[in-house]
């Protein structure tokens, strides 16, 4: 994200480095298109990830483990999901185990659609440095698409539509949809859950322009605030969703 202070461990090489800088400002991506997951009735990724650098203090030092986490969910600020690794050294946490971590301790994030994957930035960079024939042998562990390391894909038909760059297609084809249902149910426009977000907050931080002129037209605050002080303009602006600025 930007002004995101990266978290990494001393002794990264650069381009691993490089590529948890781009894994945090594209987080958003991942969000907007898991968010939307979440609402289909039939399922669309063949997985969703992300890799979060886990610490703890051992003898003395920071011990950093880079590890992925699924069933993930995003408040604007934390991660939260199921570990799916085991820890080679830290001892605090396990797989299995259901975690939190702060937005800036991301170092990576994979989706798929069709076997083909967007995002994926470490794993990339790790390809990279492979020979063909290793590359061809990693591909078939993970069984998916990874296709070219030097040109990493962050949104579905990124390159047929660059639109999606801007709004997910879906939130564009359910505006007749969200419309008849606030109007079924003017109530969700200003219900506010037991964090204190609205309709509006979780639409703004998943960057939903269509969404967010519905809801707004639809009365909702645009000054609601979180149980944490945080309004939609607040979390547009932290995910750094230009299109949505305007307008809140």
């Amino acid at each position: 994200m930007e002004n995101t202070p990266i978290f990494f461990a001393d002794g990264e090489n650069p381009k691993m480095i490089e590529a948890f800088k781009k894994a945090q400002e594209t987080f958003k991506y991942f969000w907007r298109e898991l968010s939307w997951e979440y609402r289909r009735i039939i399922p669309g990724l063949d997985v969703a990830c992300v890799k979060l650098a886990f610490t703890q203090e051992i003898d003395g030092e920071t011990v950093v483990e880079h590890m992925w986490i699924n069933d993930v969910n995003f408040d604007g600020k934390t991660i939260y999901g199921v570990l799916v690794n085991q820890p080679s050294e830290l001892t605090n946490v396990s797989n299995g185990d259901e975690v939190q971590i702060p937005i800036n301790q991301i170092s990576d994030w994979l989706f798929a659609i069709g076997g083909k994957t967007y995002g994926a930035f470490t794993i990339q960079a790790m390809r990279s440095q492979m020979s063909d024939d290793e590359r061809e042998d990693h591909d078939e562990a993970w069984g998916l698409d990874f296709g070219d390391f030097n040109d990493i894909l962050v949104v579905n038909e990124q390159k047929e539509k660059p639109e999606n760059l801007i709004e997910h297609p879906m939130s564009k084809n359910m505006k007749e949809s969200l419309i008849d249902f606030v109007k079924n149910n003017p109530e969700e426009v200003t219900a506010q859950d037991e964090l204190g977000y609205t309709f509006l907050h979780r639409e703004a931080v998943a960057g939903n322009l269509t969404s967010v002129e519905v809801l707004l037209e639809s009365g909702a605050d645009k000054n609601a605030k979180t149980a944490s002080g945080k309004t939609a303009l607040d979390f547009a602006k932290q995910l750094n969703w230009e299109h949505l600025i305007p307008l809140l």
